[in-house]
């Protein structure tokens, strides 16, 4: 499912226009963001929670020249699935 997908599937559940639907999902994800960027972590209990880790600069391999090369340290945004929706995917 795509973005238009998710919207449409939005408004003929919820008899909302498919605008209003594009309006409140872009503000998600805006809101969704900035916490993120701010250190912070989303949290929708039951469905998914969502928190920036920090990993640390480590030694790689360039797998064509088996060279060996530092890959920088990084932030990476993790997903962890809530406890309704893994029953339910499960179900």
């Amino acid at each position: 499912m795509n973005k238009s997908e998710l919207i449409t599937s939005i408004a003929e559940k919820s008899d909302v226009k498919k605008k209003e639907i594009e309006k409140v999902l872009k503000a998600f994800e805006e809101s969704v963001t900035e916490e993120l960027c701010n250190g912070g972590k989303v949290q929708l209990v039951g469905f998914m929670t969502l928190e920036v880790s920090e990993r640390k600069e480590r030694e790689g391999r360039n797998p064509r020249t088996s060279e060996i090369m530092m890959i920088p340290a990084s932030k990476v945004v993790k997903f962890k699935v809530g406890k309704v929706l893994k029953d339910a995917v499960n179900a």
